[in-house]
């Protein structure tokens, strides 16, 4: 039997995002952002929240959107600042929100390191920056490495392609991106999907997250999102 449920509505899906979680948000600028269940977690209420994601929001739709209801505390992302991240921009230079940055691939291993129960790492990226300040540093065959850990979700809100009714997840194209190692360092996943689809559909061969690591599902309607930020 599979422990994941599959919901029919965005807000029973975030229902109990405890103040002060920390939420892994997938995405890669748009692509696999989950929208509609970050719609949900803003009119769900949850406030003084710690998001790590890859970026800090574009425009004014999907994490931007969260960031301008005043719901999170810190952002842990790659990439702050692009051409359309004003609101995370105006947060930050205000001090009304934290940044932690941390390169992309440690980002996606410090993630993988959670769910793999990895208990810290060595890695040479961010050796000899800023990013390496007050941290332990250790010369290994002649090369200088940084000492990083897990970082570990309270909660993950991912967007998969297709789930079928035991959580196993497929995803379409870019909108992988972090959603795999996101679902294995949370304690909850809770995924947005465009359909549910029968056990015995998904070929088995193609399934990117097994459905041991997902606890909520809901399927939406697909949405087109701009640069801009207008639906």
């Amino acid at each position: 039997m599979s422990r994941t449920e599959i919901l029919d509505s965005v807000d029973e899906a975030v229902a109990g995002i405890e103040d002060g979680s920390t939420v892994l948000v997938g995405g890669f600028g748009f692509a696999g952002m989950p929208f509609d269940l970050i719609d949900g977690l803003i009119r769900q209420g949850a406030t003084d929240l710690t998001v790590v994601s890859n970026n800090a929001g574009n425009g004014e739709v999907g994490l931007a959107a969260l960031l301008k209801a005043g719901r999170v505390r810190k952002v842990v992302c790659s990439f702050p600042r692009q051409s359309d991240s004003y609101v995370f921009d105006e947060l930050y230079r205000s001090g009304r929100i934290e940044l932690e940055v941390v390169p992309q691939g440690n980002l996606a291993e410090r993630l993988r390191a959670a769910g793999a129960g990895v208990g810290a790492f060595f890695t040479p990226t961010g050796a000899g920056t800023m990013l390496a300040e007050g941290k332990e540093t250790r010369s290994i065959d002649g090369r200088d490495y940084v000492l990083e850990y897990p970082i570990k979700g309270d909660v993950a809100l991912i967007g998969a392609h297709h789930a079928d009714e035991m959580g196993n997840l497929v995803y379409r194209k870019t909108a992988r991106n972090f959603g795999p190692v996101m679902a294995t360092a949370a304690a909850t996943t809770i995924v947005q999907v465009a359909e549910v689809v029968a056990i015995g559909s998904l070929d088995p061969e193609v399934v990117v997250t097994p459905g041991i690591f997902v606890d909520r599902v809901v399927a939406v309607p697909a949405r087109r999102y701009t640069v801009e930020g207008a639906r």
